[in-house]
């Protein structure tokens, strides 16, 4: 495989034959032919799909920056949420099938024409061999900027520490705490013991977000947790925000969002509107009183600007309006 992994490690393009790379353990063959390599939660086989390469201006501050997040979205998700904004990527399968070479050529162009601050992997778990291999060649042709793993907080830990050397940032949510809500949402009832348990990890391999233990107005390293408040839910926000509290204490960096958007039809009729203020309101409360001390906040908006810059169409060359 080109740009493979130094030999004294295990050959990671293996782990598609019998694929485990998420905590949902399919076992696929992923590096089979026709629909049974295919048959895994994630629904991709072992050949690589992108849907966007480019700089991203959504991000927090300390990684956009002045000049964007470099992003690549893969294809496919692990976790498949049912109200996701990037459904057309993570349910539809929408992106193009390319090379690690590919890949790396493309990032390369992104860096050298935007000069974006980093390179952000979105949801890359299931194609994690892949982004192993980008990063190794990146590294090997001297390009030394923080590489973002952009997770789901759903992660496998065996990954978590092939990943350790190759990740410099890690921006993992943590969706849920109640697990009825992600029985029903994300098809995981374990999500919140998993989630922690991975969160754990990343916070024990590089630490809190630097950029804000240092007052630097950019990251190369650590950790920052993203919660997103669904409408309807403001029980399970403050459950989320009291567990990492309680787990990580006041310093953990916390980014607190508001964008959720209905791209899908709901049976429960919350999850077919807008967050309210109100709702926002209670659980920014909540975090504000716990004594998060490193907090970001998405504050709603009732016009439809803020409602498309946060909701991607990855059917655009841009598909972010912003």
């Amino acid at each position: 495989m080109p740009y493979a992994l130094r030999p004294k490690n295990m050959d990671l393009f293996e782990a598609y034959k019998a694929c485990r790379l998420c905590p949902r353990e399919c076992g696929v063959n992923r590096l089979g032919t026709g629909e049974k390599s295919r048959s895994g939660f994630c629904r991709e086989n072992h050949r690589l799909r992108v849907a966007y390469v480019g700089p991203h201006f959504g991000e927090e501050p300390p990684l956009t920056g002045t000049r964007g997040s470099g992003t690549v979205f893969f294809t496919g998700c692990s976790l498949r949420c049912s109200f996701c904004q990037n459904y057309q990527i993570s349910r539809d399968g929408l992106g193009q099938e390319t090379t690690v070479e590919a890949l790396l050529e493309q990032v390369k162009d992104m860096i050298r024409i935007h000069q974006v601050h980093n390179v952000n992997l979105v949801t890359p778990d299931h194609f994690f061999p892949h982004a192993a291999a980008l990063v190794a060649g990146l590294r090997e042709e001297g390009h030394d900027l923080p590489v973002v793993m952009n997770l789901s907080g759903y992660q496998s830990l065996t990954m978590l520490r092939m990943s350790e050397r190759i990740a410099d940032i890690y921006l993992p949510d943590f969706k849920y705490a109640d697990p009825r809500l992600a029985a029903r949402l994300s098809t995981c009832p374990d999500y919140a013991d998993v989630a922690l348990q991975a969160i754990s990890e990343m916070v024990k391999q590089k630490g809190f977000l630097d950029a804000v233990e240092k007052g630097a107005p950019l990251a190369k390293k650590g950790v920052l947790v993203r919660h997103l408040i669904l409408p309807g839910q403001v029980e399970n926000s403050i459950q989320a925000l009291t567990t990492l509290f309680l787990e990580f204490g006041p310093r953990l960096p916390l980014s607190l969002m508001s964008q959720y958007t209905p791209v899908l039809p709901h049976k429960d009729p919350d999850l077919n509107r807008r967050l309210s203020r109100e709702e926002f309101d209670t659980v920014f409360a909540h975090a504000a009183d716990l004594g998060f001390e490193h907090l970001f906040v998405q504050f709603p908006d009732e016009g439809p600007t803020e409602e498309a810059q946060f909701l991607p169409d990855f059917q655009r060359d841009k598909p972010f309006s912003s």
